[in-house]
């Protein structure tokens, strides 16, 4: 039956709507200012003053949560997991994958293909190493790492049913041209992470992506701005933020903020297996993990992926910056879409898709949307 809600303060992704309708199936069929409202015989209306209507959230950074992981390799539980994130408030995934065993890694791709025939949230795959710097390597076992090799990642985009959209690597460690010529010929997006490129490097690689903006890269320093601020300075580069305010203090996700604008972030949890799980000890590529204060770390201190729910992301983002609304939006779902040409994706508008999320005034999660599916919560 088609759906209206009316009376909701909508955010399109292009703009706002402070007192609007919104009108859907399985896609968006009409939005618009209350002033033009017409209702329709048989149709479901739903009044929702008070609250805020915008596009589902997208992360294109997570290896798991609710105690299962993407390394885990089974189709099922990565399906059922990824239905989970909708109490999260996310409608669009790109499960990511971790720095193994060439034969862990083609599992999970395969596994992941396979969730993806049942899951329509998935909307692409991120590989995030092995083909990193050992320097910068993070939670990532150092015994895989290894130069970019164009063989090895032509062979994983086809166990992935050519899904990988998003790869992490560190474009200092080989002669990485030809392997960067095939992900722009393939659309895959060349992201700089776990790297101590320099700015130099950077401006020559395919690079148009930072993964996890200051965390496991070369950081800023007033002779050598390195990942971090090739990140900040490049127009035309989004730069991930994983913002729990532990990842990156609330000051600094303020300054990226300031330095780069809405229109180049793009919000991730990096969430891994523990979200969504009670504290204590949990798992992350066979290393050991403690989770803590809303915190994992390895045994050693280091941090360990998060367990930040989207959710809690775009509530920081508010806190911390004072962002508009409009922009917590674009940083949420609108500029990923945009990146990764999801064309039904990301914003709020006539034949696309009817994926959404409404708060509440206290910008509590009330209900993700998918696919015109209502999940409500609270």
């Amino acid at each position: 039956m088609q759906k209206v809600y009316i009376n909701a303060h909508i955010f399109t992704g292009e703009g706002e709507i402070e007192k609007g309708y919104i009108r859907f199936t399985n896609e968006i069929i009409g939005v618009g200012k209350m002033e033009h409202y017409v209702k329709q015989t048989d149709e479901e209306e739903s009044d929702l003053t008070g609250h805020y209507v915008m596009p589902g959230f997208i992360d294109v950074h997570s290896h798991g949560g609710y105690g299962m992981d993407n390394m885990d390799a089974d189709p099922e539980k990565i399906s059922d997991m990824t239905y989970r994130m909708l109490e999260e408030g996310i409608t669009s995934y790109f499960p990511t994958t971790m720095t193994q065993s060439d034969e862990n890694i083609e599992a999970s791709l395969k596994a992941i293909n396979e969730a993806a025939e049942l899951n329509p949230m998935i909307q692409g795959i991120h590989v995030e190493g092995p083909f990193i710097s050992k320097a910068f390597k993070g939670a990532q076992p150092e015994a895989f790492i290894r130069p970019a090799q164009l063989d090895t990642l032509k062979k994983w985009q086809t166990l992935s049913g050519e899904r990988i959209r998003l790869i992490t690597y560190a474009p200092e460690t080989g002669d990485v041209k030809e392997f960067e010529s095939y992900c722009r010929e393939n659309d895959i997006i060349l992201s700089a992470g776990h790297s101590g490129a320099t700015y130099a490097q950077l401006k020559a690689s395919g690079a148009t992506h930072v993964t996890h903006l200051f965390n496991g890269q070369l950081g800023l320093h007033h002779r050598e701005i390195g990942v971090s601020g090739f990140g900040l300075l490049e127009d035309g580069v989004t730069v991930e933020m994983i913002v729990d305010g532990f990842h990156i203090s609330k000051e600094m996700v303020k300054l990226a903020y300031k330095a780069k604008g809405a229109d180049g972030i793009a919000l991730i949890t990096d969430s891994m297996r523990a979200k969504g799980s009670p504290e204590g000890e949990s798992e992350l590529g066979g290393q050991k993990v403690i989770v803590k204060d809303k915190q994992a770390r390895l045994s050693n201190g280091s941090l360990a992926g998060s367990v930040l729910t989207f959710i809690d992301a775009f509530r920081n983002m508010l806190a911390f910056t004072g962002c508009s609304m409009q922009e917590a939006v674009k940083m949420s779902s609108t500029n990923q879409a945009r990146e990764f040409s999801l064309s039904s994706k990301g914003e709020l508008k006539p034949r696309f898709d009817a994926d959404m999320v409404v708060l509440d005034n206290d910008h509590m999660l009330k209900q993700t949307i998918l696919g015109g599916k209502i999940n409500a919560f609270n």
